[in-house]
């Protein structure tokens, strides 16, 4: 009961906090700076008390609360933590604080607002991952809209308004459709059992036809797709990160683009088993090109928060490759790739920030040689690109070493019975590494190294609030590299559960597909 409790203190500390930012004088920004820092920490340590008390081997919901909403509809407030979202909620209370505090010399205007808006996002997120009801999670799932929208539109680059636009449309498209493809489901399961519920565990049990469950997968699969985002889905993804402040492309890069997957694992696959199982050809297909075309358009980039943001893509490539193995071990890899990719690219996105609050350019060749002008920096860009190319003892490393290990598992059966074209993917899938080393190395080789050729001013190294933000990081990034074992007993039971629920068929025993008023 106690930790039930403090889960919903956790999920809404960052409203309370939007509350209490009211009664600061909007003349005292760094009060604002430090009251913000000082909240999202609060909440991070309740998070991490509540991982220490999680209990592994059981998939399960626990800290659960269950409070009915919209009777009618079959609404619940409906909250929980399982071996799924476990390790993303704790990502995201872990980002929250260093957020706020690789902001305070970024952001100058408007800074109470900015402030509300990260609080805001930070709740939608939390939220969007505790959510066990489809109609709070879609709640969450769309008030993530507001805060990005806001924090790149005023606080973004040049062509923020192009750049927003363009996020809001696409992500706005998929929303609509699955919202229509969720009233679809939920009438279905009161026509077919009587029980009118947006209960996840409910609506696991709805049994449609294939043709009705294609349909409705291919909404909810476009909106998961689009968040992810794969290719061809992917183009609004860089020009976001290119125009979002740091903090925009930390919360987008870190947590946001997570959404996707987790939306698939939670909902996309486990809803619909069946076409889930009939497409999975197409989407290993679609990861497998989104691993190597991500790595290749970052490889010939000279913006270097593009290079960034097309190895988003790459990387969570992975992720979804895990999750269409339906390989315990490969879906314990995509999880674990998931947290990985949150804490590099959130460190790569705050050196990218603080190198251009320095020099005030993006372009790749205007830089060089700063491996000597700002050692200090240039060992934690040196630590955060091989933790991207899957160093060993990395987190790049297990979550990469875990997905394909995965594949491989499931497709070898396949080749062993004359279906080679998964062991194709699988294959084709480790080019994705080679490509990550070669546009990692050639960034580092170009930023670092060579002829000096940064901004003739003298430059200032990373000062000790810079060195906390990123050393904190890296601990994370080690950490769950050399010792993954408490990550992977947590999520083991829900990865078998996950795996049960995707490969059990749910077609009706009649072949005639329940009629929907």
């Amino acid at each position: 009961m106690r930790e039930s409790i403090v889960l919903n203190v956790i999920l809404f500390l960052p409203l309370i906090g939007m509350a209490l930012l009211m009664l600061i004088p909007a003349t005292s920004p760094q009060r604002t700076r430090q009251f913000a820092l000082g909240l999202l920490t609060v909440q991070f340590a309740l998070t991490a008390w509540l991982y220490t008390h999680f209990v592994s081997g059981t998939a399960s919901l626990q800290f659960e609360t269950r409070v009915p909403w919209i009777a009618a509809w079959g609404v619940s407030y409906h909250i929980g933590l399982d071996g799924v979202n476990v390790l993303l909620v704790l990502l995201t209370a872990f980002l929250g604080p260093l957020v706020v505090a690789g902001a305070f010399s970024a952001i100058q205007k408007d800074v109470k607002l900015f402030y509300a808006m990260v609080f805001l996002i930070q709740f939608a997120m939390m939220g969007s991952f505790l959510a066990q009801d489809l109609f709070l999670f879609y709640l969450f799932w769309e008030a993530m809209l507001i805060p990005m929208f806001l924090l790149i539109g005023i606080w973004g680059g040049e062509r923020r308004i192009y750049a927003t636009i363009k996020f809001v449309l696409y992500t706005a498209f998929g929303s609509i459709l699955m919202l229509a493809a969720m009233i679809y489901l939920v009438i279905a399961l009161q026509h077919t059992s009587g029980v009118m519920s947006f209960a996840f565990t409910d609506l696991y049990t709805a049994r449609l036809p294939l043709r009705a469950q294609t349909l409705l997968f291919g909404a909810f699969a476009l909106a998961f797709a689009i968040k992810v985002p794969m290719v061809p889905f992917h183009t609004w993804l860089p020009d976001a990160h290119v125009e979002a402040p740091t903090a925009g492309s930390v919360i987008l890069a870190g947590v946001m683009l997570k959404m996707g997957t987790y939306g698939f694992m939670k909902l996309g696959f486990p809803l619909f088993p069946d076409a889930a199982q009939l497409y999975t050809p197409v989407l290993m297909t679609l990861a497998v090109i989104s691993i190597i075309y991500g790595a290749c358009l970052a490889l010939v980039q000279n913006d270097i928060k593009k290079i960034i943001a097309y190895s988003s893509i790459s990387h969570l490539g992975y992720v979804m490759l895990g999750l269409l193995s339906v390989d315990v071990i490969g879906i314990q890899g995509a999880v674990i790739q998931m947290v990985s990719h949150g804490l590099v690219a959130a460190g790569l996105f705050l050196l990218v920030g603080m190198i251009y609050e320095r020099c005030h350019t993006r372009d790749l060749c205007a830089y060089g040689g700063l491996a000597k002008l700002l050692p200090v920096y240039s060992v934690f860009f040196m630590l955060f690109t091989l933790a991207s190319v899957g160093l060993p003892t990395t987190s790049g490393f297990t979550g990469e070493f875990l997905v394909l290990l995965g594949a491989y598992r499931a497709a070898w059966p396949l080749h062993l019975n004359g279906a080679s074209y998964s062991l194709v993917l699988a294959a084709s899938a480790v080019a994705g590494v080679v490509l990550g080393a070669l546009y990692m190395l050639r960034f580092a080789l170009g930023f670092l190294f060579g002829a000096e050729r940064a901004p003739h001013q003298p430059l200032s190294d990373l000062n000790t609030r810079e060195r906390a933000i990123l050393g904190i990081i890296v601990v994370a990034v080690f950490a769950l590299g050399l010792f993954p074992d408490s990550a992977l007993r947590n999520t083991e039971a829900s990865a078998k559960a996950y795996q049960q629920l995707v490969i059990t068929s749910r077609l009706p025993t009649s072949p005639t597909s329940p009629s929907v008023p």
